[in-house]
This record gives structure tokens, C-alpha cells and sequence, in this order.
């Protein structure tokens, strides 16, 4: 008996295009990843920057139209993500509106700090908006991203955003509460896990490691203690009690790092990004930035 796959539902129409306001590392990240994993297709695609430098160097490298003037493009467009600073937001809002924005256009914010709220109040349309929390690693196709909808997103335009960030890692739906936390976990914790991986090479270092061997065995060590963590469903504790033996060496370091005060500088770490998170949106609202198209 034959088994039929049900085909996911296109992106956008067959007469719609994709826009991505701001292609920087994040916007050309996220359409390298749809382009590769066949979601869309480049000429479907568009982008846009304020930098006629940014717009060459990007056009040359995913091969679409990127341009400062989105004016032509936005009526045709079905979803614009938006990748710009939240000083910036009014600005670009404005001038999708003044270039004919459709009612239905499905508008996705990468935006720090900025709620659903805030996009909605300043845009003072009925379009559906999602907001979305993407790290760096979306850049070798291991991002962590946290989605949710706004007032007028439907279950399938949180689909269509969950589709979008799946070529570029991991995505999961969130309660909008949880967001400022998850900015400070995993979209500030790439910064946080370099930093802990530079201070163990240095320590490879120090110890006698050539500097290069040092790097490869930190950077493969946290990959593959990350994947026993997600493979095995067990709690890390209890994965770190399988390398902890009697009056070993791990149990010696770990006491050292405990003295350290490790949990708590982590912890705090974490407190206090998303403290900085929650006060990112307020810059939405500051003065407008003078924006061409």
C-alpha cells in the first residue's frame, strides 16, 4: 500500500515575491538558506539596504535584485522580512506604507527587544506580523530561532515563518513572554559560549597545546557534549556524573570551577542581557531615521 507525502503549502503565491528589508549578515543568511534548501527561488526574491555598497556586494552574492528604493517592489510582495536596527523600524514601516504595502502581506520582525505590540502600533495596519529570535549559527545552518504571531497571524503564517527559519537551523513557537529571555539565552549565548571556548584554548595553550589543536579539540568537545545533550534527552548533570570518576581529574576541575563561582557569573550573565533585552524596544519609538525608497 502507497503512502502519499502531503506537500507543504508555497511560501508565497506564484505572482508574490519575497522582500528582505536590510541585507546584512542575518537577511542574506535567512535567503541563502531558503535558496539552498529549495523553499524559494531567486527570482522570486528581493532585498534592500540603505548602503548602495551593501546592495552591490549583496546583489553579486545571491544573485536578486537588491536596491535602496523599495517602492516598486513592496506591492507585489506576499512577506517582507524586516533584519534592520530598531532605531530604523519607524522609518522602514513608513516607507512600506507609502509604497503600497497589501493588507495581506505577511510581515516578519527580526527586531531585539521590539514586541508584536509596538510593530502593530506603528505600522497602524491590519497585517499580520510575527516576530522572530534568530542567533548567528543560522549562518552554518545550526540557528536557534523563537517565533510568535501577532494579533492578525494565523496558525499558517506561523507556519510559513517557521518554514522560512527551519533552512537556516532550529525553530520553535514561543509565547511572545518568554522573549526577552530567549534574546539573552540563545541570541546572546553564541557570544557567551566563544568566550568560554577562548579561555579553555587558552588554557590548552598554557598547558602545552599548540594553539591550533587546542581550538579543534574545544570546538568539537562543546559540538559533541551539545549533541549528547540533545541525542540522549538525559539531564547534563547527569551526563557530567558519567565523566566525573572518584578522585579523577574531571572532579578536580570541576571543584575549581565551582570555587569560581561558574554557575553564578553564568546565571547573572543571562539576567542581565535580558534585562538589556526588555529595554531595546524603546528605541522603536525613538525619532525616525531619514530612510530613502
Amino acid at each position: 500500500m502507497s503512502t502519499s507525502t502531503k506537500k507543504a503549502p508555497a511560501l508565497i503565491a506564484g505572482n508574490e515575491t519575497l522582500g528582505v528589508i536590510g541585507a546584512g549578515v542575518m537577511g542574506r543568511t535567512i535567503l541563502r538558506g531558503l535558496f539552498d534548501s529549495g523553499v524559494l527561488s531567486r527570482e522570486q526574491a528581493w532585498a534592500s539596504s540603505r548602503s548602495e555598497e551593501t546592495c552591490e556586494s549583496a546583489a553579486e552574492e545571491l544573485g536578486i535584485a537588491v536596491d535602496t528604493n523599495i517602492a516598486s517592489r513592496v506591492p507585489t510582495a506576499g512577506l517582507i522580512l524586516i533584519c534592520v536596527k530598531p532605531r530604523q523600524i519607524a522609518g522602514v514601516l513608513s516607507a512600506l506604507k507609502a509604497a503600497g504595502l497589501k493588507p495581506g502581506t505577511l510581515l516578519i520582525s527580526v527586531l531585539a527587544g521590539t514586541t508584536v505590540a509596538q510593530l502593530e502600533s506603528l505600522l497602524g495596519t491590519d497585517n499580520p506580523w510575527v516576530r522572530a529570535m534568530p542567533n548567528t549559527p543560522c549562518v552554518v545552518r545550526e540557528g536557534m530561532t523563537a517565533v510568535c504571531g501577532g494579533t492578525h497571524a494565523t496558525a499558517e503564517h506561523l507556519a510559513k515563518a517557521q518554514r522560512i527559519f527551519e533552512a537556516v537551523g532550529t525553530c520553535i513557537a514561543v509565547d511572545e513572554g518568554y522573549f526577552n529571555a530567549i534574546t539573552a539565552l540563545s541570541g546572546s549565548g553564541p557570544a557567551f559560549q566563544y568566550l568560554i571556548m577562548e579561555a579553555f584554548a587558552d588554557a590548552g595553550v598554557r598547558v602545552g597545546l599548540p594553539r591550533h589543536m587546542a581550538l579543534t579539540l574545544v570546538a568539537q568537545t562543546a559540538i559533541g557534549a551539545a549533541r549528547m545533550v540533545q541525542s540522549t534527552g538525559r539531564h547534563p548533570a547527569a551526563l557530567r556524573d558519567d565523566v566525573t570518576t572518584p578522585a579523577g581529574c574531571t572532579i578536580g576541575g570541576l571543584l575549581m570551577l565551582e570555587d569560581g563561582k561558574i554557575r553564578s557569573v553564568l546565571a547573572r550573565a543571562i539576567e542581565e542581557a535580558t534585562k538589556i533585552a526588555g529595554d531595546l524596544g524603546a528605541a522603536a519609538a525613538a525619532p525616525k531615521e531619514k530612510r530613502h525608497g
